[in-house]
């Protein structure tokens, strides 16, 4: 065979091979999850028959790291953290140290005290059965990978103990709990020297782009991805599971950049009254009913969804007539994404108030988001989700931020009613639209 002349066609192209020499080559589906946050349905976990990408293949990764030591790092989602928290994380640890790194403090809508934040974790962690956080050395941090609020002092914990036990850290979690965000971040800090200068523009985004890919999309790492952080330790991106009946997985790419919060969230309160409800976009729907005095919802949602409240009576037939448009999540067309999206199942429950001045429980609407539920006597609730979704009632978050988001409905969109806060800055008046 006649040898290729492969100087000779990069100069007949006008290709200077040294210069592609020292650019980073990527597979052309971390190009797109990088540049547009999609990837073809075959490739997405969870929507494909791939045996490689299946979710016995990333458990079977992960579970043999108990017979090693090794810290464990499991990252959750504040804001959707029954559809966060890995089932398998004490099959996954073992008797290793585990230390919990709760992911999006820096959305949280007003100050809380830390320790508060910290101790509901806890709380929600027992309630979950996770007993590995009692292991020695376990620990409960706040972060923000996508600020870098709280990381370096999660890295300095883990690696202090990596170091006593002479061992590496490994980034457990969920799909799109931000995982690879956070070794992204890790490692900025740790190669200044090599990190572009300047803001971000369009013309030098990708040289800014981390070198993990990262994006909204669940699944996104496929693969043990090994990092060096200095003074021969090691830090290991693992790939993310799928929590199950969580939303996520059933929305498009674009669906999806909705309802994962990426600023931070503007809580609205509306007062319901029975034979009332609100509609969540076109994906869940809280009503009051029976002989219900009214009661305050107050909706801890991603800003994008749009929150529509309305007569029960009339609910399916505007769902019917703007899904897709009024209502989105999800997008068009609203009728057939409804359709894939799967039909609605109700629950009915009750829910005992506290008085008015603090929150009774969170409604949690795995990958959704929470409702805090505020008032006095017997709250009877109907929540609708798409069959099978997961919901679970809880001790609130935040109980005391409802008189903070109380909001007013002008007919095509929730406005928050204005205030002043302790310090005497006025609330912003605009709520969703």
């Amino acid at each position: 065979e006649d040898d290729v002349d492969i100087e000779g066609m990069a100069e007949d192209l006008g290709l200077d091979l040294l210069e592609l020499s020292k650019k980073k080559t990527i597979c052309k589906r971390c190009h797109g999850l990088q540049n547009f946050g999609e990837v073809p349905e075959e490739l997405r976990p969870g929507w494909t028959e791939e045996p490689l990408l299946s979710q016995e293949k990333f458990r079977n990764l992960l579970l043999p790291l108990r017979e090693n030591p090794a810290v464990i790092v499991a990252l959750v989602d504040l804001f959707d953290f029954s559809g966060s928290i890995l089932p398998e994380l004490d099959a996954v640890a073992g008797d290793n140290p585990v230390i919990i790194a709760a992911n999006k403090a820096d959305l949280l809508p007003t100050k809380m005290g830390q320790t508060r934040v910290e101790s509901w974790v806890r709380r929600e962690l027992e309630y979950h059965g996770v007993k590995s956080i009692a292991n020695i050395g376990g620990a409960v941090r706040l972060v923000s990978c996508k600020t870098g609020f709280g990381v370096s002092q999660l890295l300095s914990k883990a690696r202090g103990l990596a170091s006593d036990m002479d061992c590496d850290i490994y980034i457990v979690g969920a799909a799109n709990a931000g995982k690879s965000t956070l070794i992204n971040h890790i490692m900025s800090k740790n190669d200044n020297a090599d990190k572009p200068k300047g803001k971000r523009r369009k013309g030098n985004s990708n040289a800014i782009k981390g070198a993990v890919t990262a994006s909204p999309l669940p699944g996104t790492t496929l693969e043990f991805i090994k990092i060096d952080i200095g003074n021969g330790q090691t830090l290991y991106d693992t790939p993310g599971l799928l929590i199950p009946n969580t939303l996520t997985q059933r929305l498009t790419p674009a669906e999806l950049k909705m309802v994962v919060p990426k600023s931070q969230v503007e809580p609205i309160t509306f007062r319901l009254a029975s034979g009332k409800c609100v509609l969540i976009g076109g994906l869940a729907r809280i009503e009051v009913i029976g002989d219900t005095k009214p009661f305050l919802f107050t909706f801890f949602i991603a800003n994008d969804v749009k929150l529509h409240p309305t007569d029960s009576s009339k609910a399916d037939e505007f769902v019917a007539k703007h899904a897709g448009g009024m209502l989105t999540p999800p997008l068009e067309p609203g009728p057939k994404r409804l359709e894939e999206i799967g039909e609605f199942e109700s629950h009915d429950f009750e829910i005992d108030g506290a008085g008015w001045k603090e929150a009774a429980a969170d409604i949690s609407l795995r990958g959704l988001g929470w409702i805090a539920v505020t008032g006095a006597g017997t709250a009877k609730v109907r929540l609708s989700v798409p069959k099978g979704i997961g919901f679970s009632v809880r001790p609130p978050l935040m109980p005391f931020d409802v008189w903070e988001a109380t909001a007013k409905y002008t007919g095509g969109r929730a406005v928050r009613n204005s205030s002043r806060t302790k310090s005497g800055k006025r609330n912003k008046g605009v709520g969703r639209r």
